[in-house]
């Protein structure tokens, strides 16, 4: 948490400075010039090819809710859907080294009465993902619904990891934070907990918990493939990395900044706000991911 506010307190001085540069002449602009954001490769495995993910779906989600996630994850390599894309978003991760990472929806897994009760460790994580199986390519991801509590929830929104021994698999999980704390893993469709008060977006599937797990999800799963075994992408410790878009959070669109998300589409009829279309007629709002060769963190619109 601390990490995230001195890095809104520098975004903000860096705008009052640019903002402040007519009054000091041009030289004051250079200064606050932004810097390359370079995520190092650190040689390891990255997941390519079609790579399968399993879903386990952990406490009462409605068929709508699991109809929400499932489009998205089929809108990744999907050419169907009008530009911008959940497709054209993906397809960055082809810049990361050796090709293209095909998403294919394999296995779902309902645990609808919560077999392991509605508080987990990280270990019951790991232990829920294990049910997908042990495929190459794979990602098994454990989704919770709104009152299951796992452990650090609200510090972070999701994870990835894999395990270790002869039988590796990579893992993720991302929570419904609707009940708990949407205002810090549902923004920016929920008031913010912290810093600058500007009014929610409207959720473009109408859910403000699972489309907030919609950005978290497309978080998870960009990290996993471009640093599945955390020796990939990503920059800063291995134990706390910042990878493909955890290293471009709070973006979503041209112009952002801490407690903006940028510009983004919105819907006419509705007045939602999203940057992708999907499969089914959805629309996503999904986060600006790092791009390779831009150096730069890279929103759709």
């Amino acid at each position: 948490m601390a990490s995230n506010y001195i890095s809104a307190t520098v975004s903000s001085i860096l705008l009052f400075l640019l903002c402040s540069s007519s009054l000091f002449g041009t030289s004051m602009a250079a200064l606050v010039q932004e810097q390359p954001l370079v995520l190092k490769y650190h040689n390891g495995a990255l997941l390519k090819g079609t790579v399968t993910v399993n879903l386990i779906w952990y406490g009462k989600f409605t068929p709508i809710q699991r109809s929400i996630i499932v489009d998205f994850l089929q809108s990744l390599n999907s050419p169907k859907a009008p530009n911008p894309s959940a497709a054209s978003w993906w397809k960055t991760t082809e810049k990361y080294k050796t090709g293209a990472s095909t998403v294919t929806l394999g296995k779902q897994i309902l645990d609808e009465n919560c077999s392991l009760g509605k508080s987990l460790k990280n270990s019951h994580i790991v232990y829920l993902a294990s049910k997908g199986g042990y495929m190459g390519r794979s990602v098994n991801l454990v989704l919770t619904a709104k009152d299951v509590f796992v452990e650090g929830f609200c510090s972070r929104c999701g994870s990835h990891g894999s395990t270790r021994g002869k039988v590796r698999f990579t893992y993720a999980w991302v929570g419904n934070s609707e009940t708990q704390c949407a205002g810090q893993c549902a923004w920016p469709f929920h008031q913010p907990i912290y810093g600058p008060q500007t009014p929610p977006l409207l959720a473009p599937n109408g859910d403000v918990g699972v489309d907030g797990m919609i950005i978290n999800v497309a978080t998870v799963l960009a990290g996993t493939v471009t640093n599945p075994f955390n020796n990939g992408y990503f920059q800063g410790p291995a134990t706390a990395p910042l990878e493909a878009v955890s290293a471009c959070t709070g973006m979503f669109g041209s112009g952002s900044y801490p407690g903006y998300p940028g510009q983004t589409l919105v819907d006419k009829s509705t007045g939602a706000s999203y940057n992708a279309h999907g499969v089914n007629g959805r629309r996503f709002l999904l986060p600006a991911m790092w791009d390779p060769s831009k150096s730069a963190c890279s929103a759709l619109v």
